[in-house]
Formats: structure tokens, C-alpha cells, sequence
């Protein structure tokens, strides 16, 4: 008898520490779909330069506060141009990137997993060619012989060889220098280049304060440089609501700048140090936007595509409509409303 009630209290012990095992584990499990699942994570932001757009949001902390409230750290990066930021997510120290198009390809085209997630720029005249005001030049073909300035892998890296292409110009028979902006910009000023193939800001900034023309842009030669966001495929595969809340705050500033736009004007020719009317220019030029890639966009970033492989400028062929995930985009858009 005694060892019967021996066996029934040792079952009943097994069965309270099972009970109280599930209960932990369901805690555990509720707790990491309640946010535990974020513990420890930072979010890590690209940017090219300071200020702008983006400088209104890290005044005012929006980025921080939204993902704060689920305990995700942030942390902001600044680049110079694209090919740095996708060079920074391959090996995982940035998760969001604002950039071009010929970065977006050289990257698929080094296997770099991300994914773009919308459409950030607009505009055929945000890419150009341009010249000090004193230059003899009248042609592309005219660069024949000539030096010119572009960072390596940038939008303006595929313009200029694109629109020396159409001239019928080798690129062996121009002396390309590869300059990312910062370096670029005394070299143009002090003569130490023929030209500059660049992106706006830089062309206005030139042009509007009397230090260049433009030779060539994109709406003469029919060449669209659209820009995008993208995101770490990791990244975006892991927290896949953390990618529209990015797209969500960063519609905030978005629509910010666009019903302020004389303090954004103003704010942002301060940061530059430069007449408003400068600034003017450069949102004239190109326009930031926050929506869905059309399948015309994505046409045109095929051809990018195509001509960087066929001048050997990326490895292998491409197709960079594995690259589009819209659904991130219009679902912040929705929450926006």
C-alpha cells in the first residue's frame, strides 16, 4: 500500500514539473512573438552624405522612437556613393541603403543578397556630364583624348559609359578616373580633370554657382538613372514588419519635406552652405519618391544591365526582376494614409 502511494506521489511529481516545463516554454514562445525576438538587434542605416531629407528624420529621431518601441537600436552610416553600401551589406554591417541603379546591378551581379523594396528617385536629367564653364568641349566625342572624373560602379559610372557608347567612343580612348564626389570635386575646381560625370546634388551645386555646364544629362540622351531602397535579404527574410516600418517613418520625412518645403529648402541650404535657389535646382532635378518599381523601371534597369555585361563591366548576365519585392512598400503606404 505504502509503495503504491509512493508511486502515485512520484507520478504526480512528473506530471507538475512537465506542466510547469510547457508553461515556461509558452511563456518563452509568447514572449519572443511579443518582441523578445528583437532583444540585442540593432538596425543599421545607409546614407550618402549628411542633411537633407534624412537629417530632418535624425534631428527629430523618428527612425530611433519607431523601432525604440519595439527595442530595436538604430545606428546611421554615411557613404560617399552606392558601391561602398552594397560592399557594406555583404558582409552584414548595413541593413538599408538608398542608391542608384549601376550600383544595384554590380551588386546582383557579385551575388550580393538584398532585395529592393521601392522606388527613390525619379528623373532623366539627375545624371550628367558636366564641364568648367571655360571648356572647349561641344560633343561627348569630343572627350576623345580628355580626362574625366566618376566613381567607379555609381549611376554615373554606367551614363558616362553609355553615352560615350552612343558617340562611339572607347572608353580606352578617354582617361577615366575614378573619384568618389569629395575627392572629385577639387579635382574639377583646381582643373585637375576635364570633366565630371556625376549626380545630383553635385551637378546643381556646380552649375547654379557658375562653376560648370552640362555637356550631356540623361533627358538628352535618353538614358533614365533611377535610384532605389533596398534591404539585406537576411534581414528583410528575418523581420519582414521591420522593413515596412523603415519604409513607414521614411514616408514620414517624405511627406515632411514635401508639406514644408520652404523650411526643407531652407534647412537644407544651410547644411550646404549654399543660396537656397541652389537647392531649388537639385529638387527640380530630382525628385525623391517612396512608391512601388514599375515594370518600366525595372525594364530600364535591364538594360543597365545588359550593356554593363556586354562591355564587361559586371561578371555574367542578370536578371533583375528577382530582385523586386513591392510588398513591402504598399504596405507601408497603406499605414500611411
Amino acid at each position: 500500500m505504502k509503495g503504491n502511494l509512493l508511486k502515485v506521489w512520484a507520478l504526480i511529481l512528473v506530471v507538475a514539473v512537465l506542466a510547469a516545463g510547457c508553461a515556461n516554454a509558452e511563456k518563452e514562445n509568447a514572449g519572443a512573438e511579443g518582441g523578445n525576438k528583437y532583444e540585442g538587434l540593432t538596425v543599421k542605416l545607409g546614407v550618402q552624405g549628411s542633411g537633407g531629407l534624412f537629417g530632418k528624420a535624425r534631428e527629430e529621431k523618428w527612425f530611433e522612437e519607431a523601432f525604440g518601441e519595439l527595442g530595436v537600436n538604430v545606428e546611421w552610416a554615411e557613404f560617399q556613393s552606392g558601391p561602398p553600401m552594397t560592399e557594406a551589406m555583404a558582409s552584414n554591417r548595413l541593413d538599408f541603403a538608398g542608391l542608384g541603379n549601376m550600383p544595384v546591378v554590380a551588386a546582383q551581379a557579385a551575388d550580393i543578397p538584398f532585395k529592393v523594396i521601392s522606388h527613390l528617385i525619379q528623373g532623366t536629367n539627375n545624371v550628367a556630364i558636366i564641364l568648367p564653364n571655360n571648356s572647349e568641349v561641344k560633343t561627348i566625342a569630343d572627350l576623345k583624348g580628355k580626362k574625366v572624373a566618376v566613381a567607379k560602379g555609381s549611376n554615373a559610372y554606367n551614363f558616362l559609359y553609355r553615352g560615350l557608347a552612343e558617340a562611339g567612343i572607347k572608353d580606352s580612348e578617354v582617361e577615366i578616373i575614378q573619384l568618389q564626389p569629395d575627392e572629385a570635386q577639387p579635382a574639377f575646381e583646381s582643373g585637375g580633370v576635364d570633366a565630371w560625370a556625376t549626380w545630383d546634388p553635385y551637378i546643381t551645386l556646380n552649375t547654379l554657382t557658375g562653376k560648370a555646364k552640362v555637356l550631356a544629362d540623361g533627358e538628352q540622351l535618353g538614358v533614365l538613372s533611377p535610384s532605389f531602397q533596398i534591404v539585406r535579404k537576411d534581414f528583410a527574410e528575418k523581420y519582414p514588419e521591420l522593413v515596412t516600418l523603415y519604409l513607414e517613418v521614411f514616408e514620414k520625412a517624405r511627406l515632411w519635406e514635401e508639406q514644408n518645403l520652404d523650411e526643407a529648402l531652407n534647412r537644407y541650404a544651410e547644411e550646404r552652405k549654399v543660396p537656397v535657389d541652389v537647392i531649388k535646382g537639385t529638387q527640380e532635378r530630382s525628385k525623391i519618391i517612396n512608391i512601388p518599381v514599375s515594370d518600366e523601371i525595372i525594364a530600364e534597369l535591364q538594360k543597365t544591365a545588359d550593356f554593363q555585361f556586354s562591355i564587361k563591366n559586371i561578371r555574367k548576365q542578370i536578371n533583375v526582376t528577382e530582385l523586386f519585392d513591392n510588398q513591402y512598400v504598399e504596405e507601408a503606404l497603406k499605414s500611411s494614409k
